[in-house]
């Protein structure tokens, strides 16, 4: 039996004595919970990648949309150039595109509204416990990474967030795999109006076949790198580095 990331959270919470889904910090306050998932986690990869493939996350309809797609993590970000950005509109923002490629990019938010885009109605899971369903637009996250053209020793996609959380630099990471699968977008709208700052304004990353605290909010700088050492706590993301979340939070 394939035992699901969302059902090992269940375990987890059971072994630390019915723990409350209160929050991302608080859930993984359990060295149960912990233990569970990490000693998981490399077989649920494999497994999740051999059985998943290609495949696409569900997809759903509009009548299935949530009333409230509530917003969590940073609900706003104080950097001032920030500010200045979310002022204008982001008219004068560019997303930067760097580290291993062969052309480093600068993308100002009309020209990935120009691209191809994608649209899809995909369930957000998160570990504190609630799903929502709600509707994303945004290009191909794969079609930015060509137009870079990456360099044989890329390995990992780096997202670097504008927002500051306990007292970090927010960032995130999915390895070529998730980066190329056809639902991983740069959403800069959502139920078809743009992002707004509480959900991630200009763009957010969305990963659809991972958990949600792998959903990057406020990305402004994408950085393809050979590993991941080096990188702050080393473990990928900033939930991961704090926490000691699994870096695959495939569902």
């Amino acid at each position: 039996m394939i035992v699901s990331r969302r059902e090992l959270i269940g375990l987890g919470a059971a072994g630390a004595g019915g723990l409350l889904l209160g929050g991302c910090d608080r859930l993984n306050d359990s060295a149960a919970f912990r233990g569970v998932l990490g000693g998981a986690t490399g077989l649920n990869m494999r497994t999740h990648r051999l059985l998943m493939g290609d495949s696409l996350a569900r997809e759903f309809t509009e009548a299935d949309l949530s009333p409230v797609f509530k917003a969590n993590g940073s609900l706003s970000v104080a950097d001032p150039a920030y500010r200045g950005h979310l002022a204008q509109g982001f008219g004068g923002w560019a997303l930067q595109v760097g580290g291993l490629v062969r052309r480093p990019l600068a993308l100002p938010l009309s020209a990935l509204k120009s691209w191809p885009q994608r649209t899809q109605i995909t369930r957000h899971d998160c570990v504190e416990g609630w799903s929502a369903i709600g509707k994303w637009q945004g290009p191909q996250l794969g079609r930015v990474l060509e137009a870079a053209g990456l360099l044989p020793n890329a390995n990992y996609v780096v997202f670097h967030c504008a927002d500051v959380l306990e007292g970090a630099p927010y960032y995130e990471s999915i390895d070529l795999v998730d980066a190329f699968h056809p639902q991983t977008i740069l959403a800069w709208r959502m139920n078809d109006a743009p992002l707004s700052e509480a959900h991630g304004a200009p763009i957010r990353l969305r990963v659809e076949r991972q958990l949600g605290y792998k959903q990057a909010k406020y990305v402004m700088r994408i950085e393809l790198r050979e590993s991941l050492a080096g990188l702050y706590g080393g473990g990928g993301g900033h939930w991961e580095d704090s926490r000691g979340y699994q870096w695959y939070a495939g569902i």
